[in-house]
């Protein structure tokens, strides 16, 4: 059989292949499907959808936290590009108040007021006006804990009252804490007040040579060591121990 024929297939006779239906039995010409061009252009359609829908489901399989960490990184260095940038405008001597102004507020636990007054003063750093507010503004100190610090240490070192301590630290001559960070020191400062009575009692004893009703006096005055009567009382029986 030549390449020009075929066999007819519902009975087998030969037919040529150009022919639409059998001589014989009138049945139609199929050719096979895979040789027919419209079977392939379906082919290549249905392929290139299942291409698309793979590239679509990895897009949208795409962990959603790794855009998220993307975008937080691209703003977190615009931030501090601006950061740098706002930072390299600001006057050398406004950064150096800064510095004065975090040594004394975390080294030195002085107040907020404290620290300015220090900064501006003729006897002291005599940074401009300007300089000294802009640290006061930018350094960064818990003043609570600074008043704590010092309430411990008048406590501690000058056997001092807790009125005494007190008013030291809102004294405007003084530490120049507000009252509230005052009372805060005071309210959380160990210290024992009676030992301190007695500590104080006993150094009015042996430096100035006092009496006992002397020392007491002294002791509650108002304008002395501002211990409350029942310290004092027990810094007097407790003087010769």
């Amino acid at each position: 059989m030549n390449d020009k024929m075929m066999k007819c297939k519902a009975c087998g006779a030969d037919i040529a292949r150009n022919v639409k239906s059998c001589p014989q039995c009138g049945a139609k010409n199929n050719k096979p499907i895979i040789k027919r061009w419209w079977f392939w252009v379906i082919i290549v359609v249905v392929a290139l959808g299942i291409i698309g829908l793979g590239s679509n489901n990895t897009s949208s399989n795409t962990d959603p936290s790794a855009s998220q960490t993307a975008s937080e990184n691209e703003s977190n260095a615009a931030s501090k590009e601006s950061a740098s940038s706002t930072e390299d405008k600001v006057p050398a001597e406004y950064k150096s108040a800064l510095k004065k102004a975090d040594s004394y507020a975390n080294s030195m636990n002085m107040s907020k007021a404290g620290v300015y007054d220090q900064l501006i003063s003729e006897y002291g750093e005599q940074f401009s006006n300007e300089a000294a507010q802009y640290a006061i503004d930018n350094v960064e100190a818990d003043w609570k804990a600074c008043a704590l610090a010092k309430a411990e240490s008048y406590s501690d070192t000058m056997n001092m009252s807790k009125a005494g301590v007190y008013d030291q630290l809102i004294s405007k001559n003084g530490e120049q804490f507000t009252e509230e960070e005052a009372q805060y020191a005071i309210d959380n400062v160990e210290a024992d007040w009676k030992a301190n009575a007695v500590a104080k009692a006993k150094s009015y004893q042996e430096s100035m040579s006092m009496s006992p009703s002397s020392i007491h006096d002294q002791l509650v005055s108002a304008n002395g060591e501002k211990f409350t009567a029942e310290e004092a009382d027990y810094a007097i029986q407790h003087l010769n121990d």
